[in-house]
């Protein structure tokens, strides 16, 4: 049974295979390419040239015919035959410009097998297969002897010749005065150029009575109608008879010239472009041809016209009929082989269909088998990619719950970093401990809390390079420089285990732009894989090497520690690998991350080990290599995450603000969960400032209840997010005054942003230290009482109609306005503003006075008494009339409130 299904898909196979090979099959001709270089494209004669060819053309589907203009122009005709040439065309036609410069790539044609038809013109080489046009020395011999025929006594001839020097020119004129030298009553009195025309003829004609001319020979039928043109425009034109040469049907071309008496005759000059693609087949096919195939011509005269001008009619009306047919018989064989495809298609078909209808009774058992069996697999393959499916969502979430537990938990080592770090600041900073063993004891304390840190900001740093997260932020930095202040660091180190730490430059000012915080990044894990792995009594170095005639900068890392076993070398950049020689724990990812840093900065970094360990880090100078937005403008400085243990916090440079009695100190309330850190910073701020506390779950109610001068918020937190506490207080109008102060440990640009835009004026990250934060708070209450010294002092420049865009601004515009639509009402009261508001009359005594430093009621007077003293001014209102438009009950209230506060009575006061 298989042999048998078997041999009837062969069957099928050849059936389809013998369809398919007669359905596609054609009638294969030969196509040949046949190309025509044409040297002038603007007139008719030339133009019907082209058309003759064309026409000639598609009676001969195996043609494929190219017609190239030359626009008059010798190099655009080179260039065309040598591309003919080049694309080995079999035919090429060419009507040259002029004799002489086309000899050599015609003759290259012609040697190269390429048959060459020159048309028309001709060329100073006998090196082409065949020459097609009028003979022109009869052209000029019948135009003579016209003239002759015509019987007068005298004939003076003006000759107007064409504006070059090709063949038909020279050979039109050669036979024109070859009979007129013969004729005794005639003579040739002048001969010009075509281009001569507009000057010469007007001259020759007034010169007419001296000599008289009779007629005017024009070397084409174009020239002959300018020159009757002009003549005419003089009123001589019946007295002079023109004769041109072409013979061209057509509107203003010679028979219609002739018909309408504007010529006297035109020499019929055949184009030749028909006779030319004739003999390129002859040529093809391998015929005969002649070397010279000189074209008929004959005069055309008043005579025989109309019977010229009627045969080129019906010419062209037969050669209309002719392309139409040819339409037809196109479309009919494209339909017959259309037609004879299908029934060809429909043959195979029904064939086919009659073996598959007898292979389908066979298979249709099968079928039902194979498809019970598949239906059985595909269930299989679904209920075990459901499985997987399963799986792989559960890894993943495994996966990031496992990510971002470890990310959390980095972050979560940063506030008590911050207690260590901000208590050693504190102990550092206590001058009665002169105890040198204490002073070193705090030192360890401090390098390892800074070690310590380092190692979770790495950790930190690998998952922003896993997400893609990093941004290059390079600034032009003297490297030199740069690279001394980390060795410094390392120095104590050396000296302690007797370690022999170089720096080697051979350049003492290299400038170069690179990000400081990610390069001091991979410096110190460079560094510190050296220490680690370098026995006592080893040496360290760090050299950097500027060749000024390369562009690129080479620092080189070497030490004399276990070195790398060469098997190890390829890997070592790889994420989490650790050495086979390596017995010390690590995390493996430092060479990975010193690496990706590197790469950001367009550079390399490659490791060499024989006795011990040279890592070279290649860096490009300039910003070329560098994209503009990874460019930042900062000064040189060196900016560490981390503060040096002997930093003088009294430099940092802030202004101080004058510091407040007992009862007036400055409120500050801290929002933060954790009850160490929160213990600290009371402790630190309690003796300046009067601190409130919240553990975040009551932040909002206590806010709007004390409405501290300043808040300091945790981002992290259990109930709301330091972002959403501070946007909802920023929000609300009776706490949107209140400068706020966000701790984190995130550092990421996103963190950043989404402080700002929650309105926070201050975002630090942990570890902080505890001299920043102080000088911050001190800083934005100094800023505060700034803004109120402004308001306070400017009452009456405010707008009420401008968003200054800060909170507080906003919320004193809301106050003016109001204040200032009510200006008159001498019963606006504290109520009615804090009824407009939204506020309670506490919570806007609160407000204003934070903002201010003044209740709302001397606010309101300041308003009124500023208003008055400005149309005291600026108007003629009486005392009365102004206190009344002011909101004084009365005139003389208002002059002991104006007295008050002016030390003027209102009357003094408009006085001077």
């Amino acid at each position: 049974m298989e042999i048998r299904v078997s041999g009837i898909l062969k069957s099928l196979i050849v059936i389809c295979l013998v369809l398919a090979f007669g359905c596609s099959k054609k009638s294969e001709t030969e196509n040949y390419k046949i190309g025509f270089s044409q040297c002038i494209s603007k007139d008719d004669w030339r133009k019907a040239m082209d058309h003759e060819m064309e026409v000639e053309a598609s009676l001969y589907t195996e043609i494929e015919l190219s017609i190239f203009q030359a626009h008059e122009d010798i190099e655009v005709q080179k260039s065309q035959i040598e591309f003919m040439i080049e694309n080995e065309f079999d035919v090429i036609i060419i009507s040259p410009l002029r004799p002489e410069p086309l000899v050599a790539l015609v003759e290259r044609a012609y040697d190269k097998g390429i048959p060459v038809i020159i048309v028309d013109r001709k060329i100073k080489s006998q090196k082409f297969t065949a020459f097609v046009g009028a003979n022109n020395l009869d052209v000029g011999r019948n135009a003579a002897k016209y003239i002759a025929s015509l019987n007068e006594k005298q004939s003076n001839i003006l000759e107007i010749k064409g504006g070059d020097n090709s063949s038909p020119v020279i050979e039109r004129h050669l036979g024109f005065h070859e009979i007129v030298y013969q004729e005794a009553n005639m003579s040739v009195v002048e001969s010009i150029r075509d281009n001569e025309i507009q000057t010469r003829i007007p001259q020759i004609i007034d010169s007419i009575s001296v000599n008289p001319i009779n007629y005017v020979f024009a070397f084409n039928d174009n020239i002959a109608y300018d020159a009757w043109k002009i003549a005419k425009s003089k009123g001589v034109e019946e007295s002079i008879k023109f004769i041109g040469v072409d013979g061209l049907n057509g509107e203003n071309n010679g028979i219609q010239l002739v018909e309408n008496g504007v010529l006297a005759a035109t020499i019929l000059y055949p184009t030749g472009g028909d006779e030319a693609i004739k003999i390129a087949m002859k040529i093809l096919r391998n015929e005969n041809v002649l070397k010279d195939n000189i074209l008929n011509t004959t005069v055309i005269d008043f005579r025989n016209a109309e019977i010229m001008n009627d045969q080129y009619d019906r010419i062209n009306k037969h050669q209309k009929d002719i392309e139409s047919q040819q339409k037809k018989i196109i479309e009919q064989e494209e339909t017959f082989s259309t037609q004879s495809n299908i029934l060809k298609l429909l043959v195979g078909l029904l064939v086919t269909s009659l073996l598959l209808a007898a292979y389908s009774v066979y298979s249709a058992n099968n079928i039902r088998k194979k498809k019970r069996k598949l239906e059985l697999q595909n269930k299989k393959i679904t209920l075990q990619r459901n499985q997987i499916k399963k799986i792989a969502e559960e890894v993943k979430i495994s996966n990031d719950a496992k990510v971002n537990f470890f990310t959390g938990l980095s972050h979560e080592f940063k506030t008590p970093i911050t207690l260590i770090l901000s208590s050693i600041e504190s102990l550092s900073e206590n001058k009665t401990i002169k105890d040198n063993k204490i002073l070193n004891e705090i030192g360890l304390i401090f390098n390892n809390s800074k070690r310590l840190l380092r190692l979770i900001n790495q950790l930190l740093d690998f998952r922003k390079i896993e997400d893609r997260k990093f941004v290059l932020k390079a600034s032009k930095t003297n490297l030199i420089k740069f690279s001394k202040r980390i060795f410094q660091d390392f120095e104590r180190e050396a000296q302690k285990r007797n370690i022999d730490f170089k720096f080697i430059a051979n350049s003492e000012d290299l400038e170069i732009y690179i990000d400081r915080n990610i390069m001091d990044k991979v410096y110190f894990n460079l560094l510190s894989n050296a220490f680690k792995f370098t026995p006592d009594n080893g040496t360290i170095s760090i050299e950097i090497k500027n060749d000024p005639e390369s562009n690129l900068v080479n620092i080189v890392f070497k030490d004399s520690g276990i070195g790398i076993p060469k098997r190890d070398l390829p890997e070592v950049f790889k994420a989490f690998f650790q050495g086979s020689n390596n017995n010390k724990a690590g995390s493996g990812i430092g060479l990975h991350l010193s690496r990706e840093f590197i790469e950001m900065h367009k550079g390399t970094i490659e490791v060499n080990s024989i006795h011990g360990t040279e890592f070279t880090i290649k860096l490009y100078k300039g910003t070329s290599h560098l994209n503009t937005d990874d460019i930042v403008y900062e000064p040189d400085i060196i900016d560490r995450s981390i503060i040096d243990f002997n930093f003088d916090y009294e430099d940092v440079g802030f202004r101080e603000i004058n510091p407040k009695s007992e009862e007036e100190r400055y409120s500050i309330l801290l929002i933060e969960d954790h009850k160490e850190l929160i213990s600290f910073l009371k402790n630190k701020f309690i003796g300046d400032y009067e601190v409130y506390m919240s553990d975040g779950t009551d932040a909002i109610e206590k806010a709007l209840e004390i409405i501290p001068d300043v808040i300091i918020c945790d981002v992290n937190l259990p109930d709301k997010s330091g972002f959403e506490i501070c946007e909802i207080l920023k929000k609300d109008l009776r706490t949107s005054h209140i400068p706020t102060i966000m701790l984190t440990a995130l550092n990421n640009k996103e963190s950043y942003i989404q402080g700002l835009q929650s309105g926070a004026d201050l975002y630090l990250t942990k570890p902080f230290s505890f001299a920043v934060l102080s000088q911050s708070v001190k800083t934005v209450i100094y800023n505060r009482e700034k803004l109120r010294y402004y308001f306070i002092n400017n009452i009456h420049k405010i707008s009420t109609d401008n968003s200054f865009g800060l909170y507080a601004q906003d919320f004193l515009s809301k106050i003016n306005k109001i204040i200032n639509d009510n200006l008159d009402n001498s019963k606006l009261s504290v109520e009615n503003l804090a009824s407009d508001l939204n506020l309670s009359r506490v919570q806007l005594y609160r407000k204003t006075k934070a903002i201010l430093g003044v209740t709302i009621s001397e606010y309101i007077q300041n308003i009124r008494l500023e208003r008055a003293k400005s149309l005291l001014q600026e108007t003629q209102l009486s005392i009365s009339e102004i206190a009344y438009a002011t909101g004084f009950s009365s005139p003389n209230y208002f002059s002991t409130s104006f007295k008050g506060k002016y030390k003027k009575s209102p009357k003094t006061f408009r006085q001077k």
